[in-house]
């Protein structure tokens, strides 16, 4: 493992000591319209909700078999439910680069 694996395991094991949660919670509660914001234009950009997420939907909605509907709905919404959490980590990742970055806060080199 190198040292930046290392260091990343740190660090999310240090995110179960539940003050620091906590403190993160905050923060993501206070700027919560406009991170679902940046997350919906994220998901739509990378296609995540368009027209093949339109048919997965009436897919799983018109299983016929109840046991399978219900099934199908479940997995449905586990999927939506990863994508939009790596997605989320994505742009906590960028944000927290946004925020980290003193040199030049536009980006601009």
């Amino acid at each position: 493992m190198g040292q930046d694996d290392e260091r990343l395991s740190a660090a999310i094991e240090r995110l179960t000591d539940p003050e620091r949660l906590a403190e993160a919670e905050l923060t993501v509660a206070r700027a919560a319209p406009e991170l679902q914001r940046v997350l919906a234009a994220a998901l739509s950009e990378g296609g995540w909700f368009g027209e093949s997420h339109e048919a997965e939907t009436l897919k799983a909605a018109t299983v016929p078999d109840p046991e399978g509907r219900v099934a199908a709905v479940r997995t449905l919404l586990a999927e939506e439910a990863r994508m939009g959490m790596m997605v989320g980590v994505a742009v906590g990742w960028a944000l927290k680069d946004e925020l980290t970055n003193t040199e030049d806060p536009k980006g601009e080199g």
